[in-house]
């Protein structure tokens, strides 16, 4: 399921969701309901979970067949996703900040759609758990991931003391400062690794294959496992287009990596510490030469 995260990933060719995430179930409810944070915590955790140095990347989808006429829907019978990264903070809402060596994050979270991760992530920088925790990974253009103690990719744990499920959603996506979850070999692997989206500006041959999807909104992109149809308006709506064309993201890591927060304020920070110098040693690649580091995560009430 994982891929390697590359050097100049603004040219990479976009999506294998539909064949791949799509065919195992899509991950998700279509009306975007979610778990409750006590579902699942005694599931048995994956046996290699965050044990390697694990990357984000999508990989290319399959030319589709021009002779195949695409399956439609109405897409009356479907009602519009609520899009919480579009909406605007409400006052009095908690939000984070993240106090790196290069500067502030300010995040905002989405407990109705990733309850477990909100809560993992709340309780984890509550306690110190982050306090001069490295961004031990950065791509240019791509993501900065961060999270794990040792430095290394390869630990760091849940406030569970082991790995739990994706909560993946069609109604949040990867645009540029979204906070997802890091997974190990397989959809029940996140610990405390999470990545913050940094690609802010999309390859024209992205540009140019997501601006497509308007045109596809009611083709059928895949189906859930009892048979419903997912049309494409209810992976890619217009709404989350246009903001992929306006300010950038990684949409190939959709239906893989649950996003669980956005940055709203701090994008000079995101850009700095995804610009940083990087090892091009294969056992340190990718990481800064020179340490960044999560100071301390503090919390407080949005005020307008």
């Amino acid at each position: 399921m994982l891929g390697n995260i590359r050097n100049g990933s603004k040219n990479n060719t976009l999506f294998k969701i539909f064949c791949g995430c799509l065919s195992a179930a899509l991950l998700f409810s279509v009306s975007c309901s979610s778990a409750s944070p006590s579902e699942n915590l005694s599931e048995s955790p994956a046996e290699s979970a965050v044990t390697e140095d694990v990357s984000i990347t999508p990989e290319a989808s399959p030319t589709p067949d021009p002779n195949v006429t695409p399956e439609t829907v109405d897409l009356s019978q479907y009602s519009d996703l609520p899009l919480p990264q579009l909406d605007p903070i409400a006052d009095g809402e908690e939000i984070a900040l993240l106090h790196t060596s290069l500067g502030v994050i300010k995040v905002r979270f989405f407990p109705d759609y990733a309850p477990k991760a909100v809560q993992n992530f709340k309780t984890l920088a509550k306690s110190g758990y982050y306090n001069g925790v490295t961004f031990h990974r950065v791509i240019e253009d791509s993501v900065i991931q961060t999270g794990d103690p040792t430095g290394t990719g390869a630990g760091g744990q849940s406030i569970w003391g082991q790995p739990f499920a994706s909560e993946t959603s069609p109604c949040l996506h990867n645009i540029y400062g979204a906070l997802s979850m890091v997974l190990g070999e397989d959809a029940s692997s996140q610990g405390s690794q999470f990545f913050i989206v940094s690609n802010n500006q999309l390859s024209d041959e992205t540009k140019t294959e997501i601006e497509s999807y308007k045109d596809k909104q009611n083709q059928v992109a895949g189906e859930m496992a009892d048979g419903t149809k997912v049309p494409m308006a209810q992976l890619f709506p217009e709404k989350i287009i246009d903001k992929y064309l306006e300010v950038g993201g990684v949409p190939g890591l959709d239906f893989m990596y649950a996003v669980f927060a956005q940055v709203f304020d701090g994008f000079d920070t995101v850009d700095k510490i995804s610009s940083a110098e990087t090892s091009q040693e294969e056992e340190t690649m990718n990481k800064p030469l020179t340490d960044i580091v999560i100071e301390e995560i503090t919390f407080e009430s949005y005020s307008a």
